[in-house]
């Protein structure tokens, strides 16, 4: 893809399900760092944050590729350049293991996997070109702690952790980064009071503390962090 925009120092920064939650937050937190913004989200509230932030924006969603490519071709014609990419998305159905059927598996496998797979299709290569870019997948804890609370979550978001090693053998000599965010319980929708009472912490967490790890795996700061999922969850993973 080729840009309009004449490129400028300031870094650019594309938050796919950026009207609410975590990925509202991971905007409002790059904006803060000094990026420029292209949010995509299905929500027409969107608009108005993108006004308040200074960014562009597209209504639309994760799942279509169309959206994803307008998206991105949106952000060159604004900006001229993509430094990094946050994917974030909604959650996949809940139900139990057995009796989730076919065609919700493979709606969560869009949902989940292929959105983060089309969009590292449509920015790597402007990403090579500038010889350098970061992708931060908004994942989950069940990805590596698995929950029959969320299993179509578990299962898939575990094939996202392949997907960050894989980029970061493929791309890591080319200066492109990888990485997945796996927050634990986080205080953007209500959880029950046993399921905090579980936390190490005690507390669910916050978007504000999600959103800052992804800030950091977005900048340079993090220039020899690659393939990694980096758990944000107040101690309730158990495993070493």
């Amino acid at each position: 893809m080729t840009s309009t925009a004449s490129p400028s120092s300031a870094p650019v920064a594309i938050v796919t399900a950026a009207s609410q939650g975590i990925g509202e937050a991971c905007a409002r937190t790059l904006s803060a760092r000094g990026y420029r913004l292209a949010l995509l989200a299905r929500s027409q509230a969107l608009g108005a944050l993108a006004q308040e932030l200074g960014g562009v924006h597209v209504v639309g969603s994760v799942t279509d590729p169309r959206d994803l490519e307008k998206l991105v071709h949106a952000t060159l014609n604004a900006y001229g350049r993509i430094d990094a990419v946050v994917n974030n998305t909604g959650h996949p159905p809940r139900g139990e293991l057995l009796q989730i059927s076919d065609e919700e598996w493979h709606a969560a496998l869009d949902l989940v996997i292929l959105n983060a797979i089309r969009m590292t299709r449509l920015v790597t290569p402007v990403m090579l070109a500038a010889k350098k870019g970061a992708i931060v997948n908004i994942s989950t804890i069940g990805a590596i702690q698995p929950d029959l609370a969320f299993p179509v979550s578990t299962v898939l978001r575990a094939g996202l952790n392949g997907f960050a090693k894989l980029f970061a053998q493929r791309y890591a000599d080319s200066g492109l980064r990888m990485n997945n965010v796996l927050p634990g319980r986080i205080a953007s929708y209500p959880q029950p009071d046993e399921r905090v009472r579980e936390i190490p912490a005690r507390r669910l967490g916050t978007v504000a503390e999600v959103s800052a790890a992804v800030a950091f795996l977005a900048s340079d700061e993090a220039s020899y962090v690659n393939g990694q999922s980096i758990i944000v969850d107040g101690g309730l993973v158990r495993g070493v």
